[in-house]
C-alpha cells in the first residue's frame, strides 16, 4: 500500500462570534490573519509552510467543520478517494479551494468531515516577514509564545478502537497507543498518526448522540520553557488555564489546555517521541499508569470531558463554572483521569 497521507494541514472551526475569536487568536495565541475570503478568516502560525493552518467560520456553536490533510502525491489523492469509496463512504470532488487545488471531501463513519488534497500554495513571506533562516517560511513571531505550527486534532467517537482501525485500514494511519480504564475493559482514548509523530489524530470515547464532535486541537511550540511561558502569558491576560502544564504518558508530550471565547479547547503542546517503526504495535495504557498525567499527581478536571458541539443532554463547562477566556473558573479536583 502506498503512503496516502503526509500531514495535517489545516482545520476549519465554527465560532458564534468570529471577530472575538480572531482577536483572541491574534492577541493571546499569537497567530496572524493571512487573509479573509468567502466570509471566513484564515490565520497562520509563523512556521506554517502553507498560507494558513486555522480557518474560522461563522457558526451557531463551537465545532470542527473540516480537518484537512495533504496527501503524499497526486496519485495518493486518487488512491485515497478510491479506498474511501470502496469502504462504503461517498465523498465529493471539489475543483479548487482557497489556497489549494483539487480536493476530495468526505464525512467518515463517526461524522467527521475530512478534506484531502495535493496541490497547495506555498507561503511566500513579504519582505517585512522574511527570515534570515532560509528554511523558515517567515521570521519567528514577536508574540511572546506564538506557536510554530499546528500539531494535531483530537475528535470524539462512540467506539475508539473501531474508529482507529477504520482510519488505519482505509487511509493508512498507524495506531500508536490506547488508554483503557483500570476498572473495566473500556477503551477511552486512542492515538493514530500519518508520520513519525506519536499522533496527529486522536480520538476520545463519546457517549453523545451527536456525531462529528471534537475534543480539542493543538499547536506546537519549540520547547517546554515556551509552554511554561505561555501559561504565564495566559494567566497575566486573564485567560483561564483548564489543565496543565504537565506531561502526558501517551505520546510523552508536555501540554497546556485553555479555551477560546467560543468555548473551544486549545492545547499548547511540545516534546514527545518520534517513531519510525513501520510495524509498530500500539501500547496499552491505563489511567493508573499515567496515560494522561505521567506524574500521576493531579486529576484531570471533569470539564476536559466536554467535546464540541456541546452535548445538549449535559451541562457545559460554562454552566459548571468554567468561563472561557477568564480567570473566574471552578475546576473539579476529583475528576478521574483517563484521556489525553
Amino acid at each position: 500500500m502506498i503512503k496516502l497521507l503526509s500531514h495535517l494541514s489545516y482545520l476549519e472551526i465554527a465560532a458564534p462570534d468570529v471577530e472575538a475569536s480572531v482577536r483572541f487568536y491574534e492577541e493571546q495565541v499569537g497567530l496572524r490573519v493571512q487573509s479573509r475570503a468567502n466570509g471566513k478568516v484564515y490565520l497562520r502560525s509563523w512556521g506554517d509552510y502553507y498560507n494558513y493552518s486555522l480557518v474560522i467560520a461563522q457558526g451557531p456553536e463551537p465545532a470542527l467543520n473540516v480537518m484537512a490533510w495533504r496527501t503524499s502525491s497526486p496519485e495518493a489523492l486518487d488512491e485515497a478517494a478510491k479506498r474511501i469509496e470502496d469502504a462504503g463512504v461517498t465523498g465529493e470532488w471539489i475543483d479548487e479551494s482557497h489556497g489549494h487545488g483539487r480536493s476530495y471531501r468526505f464525512t467518515g463513519p463517526w461524522g467527521h468531515t475530512m478534506e484531502l488534497f495535493w496541490e497547495v500554495e506555498k507561503y511566500v513571506a513579504p519582505e517585512e516577514f522574511k527570515s534570515v533562516f532560509p528554511d523558515r517560511p517567515e521570521k519567528r513571531t514577536q508574540h511572546a509564545v506564538g506557536p510554530r505550527q499546528l500539531d494535531h486534532v483530537t475528535v470524539a467517537a462512540s467506539d475508539v478502537r473501531a474508529f482507529t482501525e477504520w482510519y488505519r485500514d482505509v487511509l493508512g494511519f498507524r495506531i500508536m497507543a490506547y488508554t483503557t480504564l483500570d476498572e473495566a475493559p473500556v477503551t477511552v482514548f486512542g492515538v493514530i498518526t500519518t508520520n513519525e509523530k506519536s499522533h496527529d489524530l486522536g480520538v476520545v470515547l463519546d457517549s453523545s448522540d451527536r456525531g462529528g464532535r471534537v475534543n480539542h486541537y493543538a499547536f506546537w511550540v519549540d520547547s517546554r520553557e515556551e509552554l511554561l511561558q505561555a501559561a504565564d502569558v495566559l494567566m497575566e491576560r486573564g485567560t483561564h488555564i483548564e489543565y496543565g502544564p504537565s506531561i502526558h504518558g501517551v505520546g510523552e508530550q508536555s501540554f497546556l489546555y485553555f479555551r477560546d471565547p467560543s468555548g473551544m479547547r486549545i492545547e499548547w503542546n511540545t516534546g514527545g517521541y518520534r517513531n519510525y517503526v513501520p510495524d509498530w504495535e500500539p501500547g496499552e495504557w491505563k489511567p493508573s499508569t499515567g496515560s494522561n498525567n505521567l506524574y500521576r499527581n493531579g486529576a484531570m478536571p471533569m470539564s476536559m470531558t466536554e467535546s464540541f458541539p456541546p452535548d445538549p443532554g449535559k451541562p457545559t463547562a460554562t454552566e459548571e463554572g468554567i468561563v472561557p477566556g477568564t480567570e473566574e473558573a471552578l475546576i473539579n479536583p476529583y475528576a478521574v483521569q483517563g484521556r489525553g
